[in-house]
């Protein structure tokens, strides 16, 4: 258990503790837990988005190179996340049982997160609107998880939002506007 885990702060250590735990609350409902393995385990190392990425440059031959492009961009964010970890090494979350085995120890920030909304920012400008629903759901569940708290996930999704607007012109015509 983490020594500040046992701690309620009025600050944001103290928010984010509540408010994980009333998400985490949520998985009581079998439908909801459902759910949030299901996207735990397809947002793994960005599969998810990766595999949607790949699949609008098949489909979509006219604007392949940039569906290419923030397929990079949406692994950029993944692994920049992945780096990002290694250096805070934030434990993750100890005061709530989680649903998902995760790939690693540390929770800050979140990659599941990063890559999402890089897909999300990236692939909504590509014509694919319903990524960002998706993400937003894809963030969500991991504090219904119980595998990060809320910093966690806003860091991860401000990331790969992040690396996405900084890839826009790279992506080209039909991509992410700067």
């Amino acid at each position: 258990m983490d020594h500040l885990d046992a701690i309620d702060r009025p600050g944001l250590r103290g928010a984010d503790h509540r408010i994980l735990t009333a998400l985490h609350a949520r998985a009581r409902d079998p439908r909801v837990a459902t759910a949030a393995r299901a996207l735990s385990w397809t947002g793994e190392h960005g599969a998810l988005w990766l595999a949607a990425g790949l699949t609008g440059a098949a489909v979509d031959g006219g604007r392949r190179g940039a569906w290419l492009r923030g397929t990079a961009l949406t692994a950029g964010a993944h692994l920049v996340s992945m780096a990002v970890k290694r250096i805070v090494r934030r434990p993750r979350p100890a005061h709530v049982e989680p649903l998902v085995r995760t790939a690693g120890r540390h929770s800050f920030p979140s990659s599941h997160a990063a890559s999402a909304t890089a897909a999300a920012v990236a692939f909504g400008t590509l014509g694919a609107p319903a990524i960002a629903p998706l993400a937003a759901a894809m963030c969500v569940s991991r504090l219904v998880a119980g595998v990060h708290y809320p910093s966690d996930v806003a860091a991860g999704a401000a990331l790969g939002a992040l690396t996405a607007r900084l890839g826009a012109r790279w992506m080209g015509p039909g991509g992410v506007h700067a």
